[in-house]
């Protein structure tokens, strides 16, 4: 969310990012509603004073004046009762519009309609060589009985999975050890839960526009989130930091549920695309410096690439374009990993820099030195989700005879050099 002042003070600004990330809002009609409703708040305001007035003048009035005195007061407050209705409606209308104003994108963002317009800023690592006809990562699960793909979809339906022994050993192991490492950087660990109120999903951007993404439980008025950064967002809502506990580092672990709404015949096969899947989320919260968070997004985007080099997966560094970033996000880096099935990089991994458009729909602030309340800064960035990255994983490992080389970053979490 912006705030109504920087809006006013910069309209060009915002009709461009309105139209550089393709979001389809009428800045005149939210501009009038804005002027309307500050109208409307004075003329409520000015009633009140002159009934306020007759009130306190009632007392001493001549007692042959006083009827008409009480019928004025009555008459300022019936109008001003009126006006508040509208007033209501009027502050509702705007405040739905401004959920739907998109961050401003930093100057280096490719300017584009979608992933199209995404520009590869480097890629990392050597693309393995086999020597055979290399495997899928269902070839691999189905050949080392490592997964009950088929007998799951009876239980669970289809995007399902079910991994078995020494993969499911793995997946845990993988966990472990990225929260070791993230622990390692500061970061505090948390487990947070996938259920959440719909206020939570505001506060992050995920409502209004997603809500066909999310699995709903209304008979609890619960969602089932997607990313641990919706229960971070909101953890203090409401609260105001001292300068000294920032930044805020939280590397919160959670399952996560997407229904994956719309990709229908997309990487159905397989661990791609799962509805449930585990997802280990960095997170902070710090000053709203400019400068302080674009060194969080590069400590944030080193600390995934650390993890992918040591995992011995190739990787490149995707600039998301403004079509692509999403509503709030001031600037995205997405990671790709290379999946040799598909003979292309996929995402796996998402660094995000919101500026204080989150902070603003969570209530999240902090006091300065000066003792000046302000909006913090939020950050968010994968450091593992999986299954997801189990496809690389297997894939980029395999030997010929269908085993999987471990990387020795988990030989000893694993006990072996293979899986």
């Amino acid at each position: 969310m912006l705030s109504l002042n920087f809006i006013r003070e910069n309209q060009q600004v915002v009709e461009r990012a309105i139209a550089d990330k393709n979001v389809s809002l009428d800045l005149g009609a939210l501009l009038a509603l804005d002027t309307a409703v500050r109208s409307m708040k004075g003329e409520v305001d000015e009633l009140r004073r002159q009934r306020n007035a007759i009130s306190d003048s009632f007392k001493t009035a001549d007692p042959a004046d006083r009827p008409t005195l009480g019928a004025k007061a009555k008459e300022f407050g019936a109008r001003a009762a009126a006006i508040e209705t509208e007033l209501a409606e009027n502050s509702a209308a705007l405040d739905a519009l401004m959920l739907r104003l998109p961050n401003i994108p930093w100057a280096g963002a490719p300017v584009g309609p979608d992933e199209s317009a995404n520009v590869v800023v480097r890629t990392e690592g050597r693309l393995p060589e086999f020597d055979f006809e290399p495997r899928d990562h269902v070839a691999l699960l189905e050949m080392n009985d490592w997964a009950e793909l088929g007998r799951i979809t009876q239980v669970s339906g289809s995007r399902t999975y079910c991994l078995k022994g020494r993969l499911a050993l793995l997946e845990q192991a993988l966990m472990f050890w990225a929260q070791q490492r993230l622990a390692g950087e500061g970061f505090s660990l948390m487990t947070v839960p996938a259920l959440a109120r719909p206020h939570a999903f505001v506060a992050t951007g995920h409502f209004p526009g997603h809500e066909e993404e999310a699995y709903e439980i209304p008979k609890d008025d619960l969602y089932l989130a997607g990313t641990g950064e919706i229960a971070l967002t909101s953890l203090h809502s409401g609260e105001i930091l001292e300068a000294d506990k920032l930044p805020i580092l939280y590397a919160g672990y959670s399952p996560c549920f997407r229904r994956e709404a719309g990709s229908a015949g997309r990487d159905v096969r397989g661990l791609l695309r799962v509805h449930q899947f585990y997802k280990l989320e960095q997170y902070v919260i710090c000053e709203d410096d400019d400068a302080v968070s674009a060194e969080w997004h590069g400590r944030l985007l080193a600390n995934a690439e650390g993890l992918l080099r040591d995992l011995e997966i190739p990787y490149q560094v995707i600039e998301a374009s403004t079509g692509d970033m999403g509503l709030g996000k001031f600037r995205m880096n997405d990671i790709e990993s290379w999946v040799p099935s598909l003979g292309k990089y996929r995402e796996t991994h998402s660094c995000s820099t919101l500026h204080d458009w989150q902070a603003r729909r969570a209530n999240l602030r902090w006091r300065d030195g000066d003792r000046k309340v302000r909006f913090v800064h939020t950050l968010n960035n994968t450091a593992l989700a999986s299954p997801r990255i189990l496809v690389p994983l297997l894939e980029n490992h395999q030997l010929a005879d269908g085993r999987v080389r471990l990387p020795k970053a988990l030989q000893g979490l694993m006990g072996g050099e293979y899986l």
